[in-house]
C-alpha cells in the first residue's frame, strides 16, 4: 500500500475512545504514540486489508469511514461493521495473522500502521494498555452481535434507526458528533449492505423516518430530531457499547 500523504495526530481519537472507558496514563499514551510506525492517506473505494493475506501490522483508522465486509460469488456484499475514527481495523490480526474478510474504505481515509512486534511489546510490558486493546476487540464483537440481531430479527425501519443511533454515540465519544447530528458521508447502498436491505428499501425507510420527524439523512449528514423516540423505535440500548468509565 503506497503512502499518499501524512496525516495529523494518529492516536488522538483512539485515546478519546479509550479514555471514555478507563484511565490512560501519560506513559501509556507515549507508548501508543511510539507504536505508530507509519501514517497513510487513501481515497474511497480501496481495499485496505484483503482476506487471506498474511499481515504484519495492525491498522488504526484516524479519519474517515471504513467497513469490514464479505462478498458472495454473485457480487453481493455484506458489511459486518462500519468503523469510525479511533477504531483498530484489524487488531485481531496480531494473533490470527490474516483475516477471513476484507476491510475497505467508504470515504477518503487516514490510517496509522502499528507493527505486530510493537503490539507484542505492549502485551508483554504494558499489561493495562494490553487489556484496553483487548477491550477494543471485545467491543467489536459486541457490535457484531448487535448487527446480527438487527439483520436477523429487527424490522427494516428499526435496523436503520438502530444503526444510526449506534453511529451517533460512537462518533460522539471521539468528538465527531454533537447536538444529535453528525456527518456520515456514505451512500444509501453502503447502508443497505450494512443492514441487509436493498438501496430502494433503505430509501423508503429513511423517508419514513423523515416523515415521522425522527431523523433526516441528507447530503451526508444525519440530523436526529427526536432522540428518545428514535431509540424507542429501534429498541436501542447503549449497553453493548460499554460506555461506562471503570477500571479494566
Amino acid at each position: 500500500m503506497a503512502s499518499e500523504g501524512k496525516v495529523g495526530d494518529p492516536v488522538a481519537t483512539l485515546l478519546m475512545k479509550l479514555r471514555a472507558r478507563d484511565v490512560v496514563s501519560d506513559e501509556e499514551e507515549a507508548v501508543l504514540r511510539d507504536a505508530v510506525a507509519e501514517e497513510k492517506a487513501l481515497p474511497a473505494g480501496k481495499v485496505i486489508v484483503k482476506a487471506g493475506v498474511t499481515l504484519s501490522v495492525c491498522t488504526l483508522l484516524v479519519q474517515g469511514f471504513v467497513c469490514r465486509y464479505k462478498d458472495l460469488a454473485d457480487g453481493q456484499r455484506q458489511i459486518m461493521e462500519l468503523h469510525v475514527p479511533g477504531d483498530f481495523l484489524d487488531l485481531h490480526s496480531f494473533l490470527l495473522k490474516q483475516l477471513e474478510h476484507n476491510v475497505g474504505s467508504l470515504t477518503p481515509i487516514s490510517l496509522a500502521l502499528v507493527p505486530h512486534d510493537r503490539i507484542r511489546d505492549i502485551t508483554e510490558n504494558h499489561p493495562h494498555l494490553a487489556r484496553l486493546l483487548w477491550f477494543s476487540t471485545l467491543l467489536d464483537a459486541a457490535i457484531h452481535r448487535e448487527r446480527i440481531l438487527s439483520i436477523g430479527r429487527r424490522s427494516a425501519l428499526a435496523r436503520i434507526a438502530h444503526l444510526l443511533c449506534e453511529l451517533y454515540l460512537r462518533l460522539e465519544i471521539v468528538g465527531l458528533a454533537s447536538g444529535h447530528r453528525y456527518l456520515l458521508p456514505v451512500t444509501q447502498a453502503d447502508i443497505a449492505d450494512a443492514s441487509g436491505l436493498t438501496s430502494v428499501h433503505v430509501n423508503r425507510m429513511l423517508k419514513q423516518l423523515r416523515d415521522q420527524q425522527l431523523l433526516t439523512f441528507r447530503n451526508g449528514e444525519v440530523i436526529i430530531h427526536d432522540w428518545d423516540q428514535l431509540q424507542r423505535l429501534a429498541e436501542f440500548s447503549a449497553a453493548f457499547l460499554y460506555l461506562e468509565r471503570r477500571p479494566r
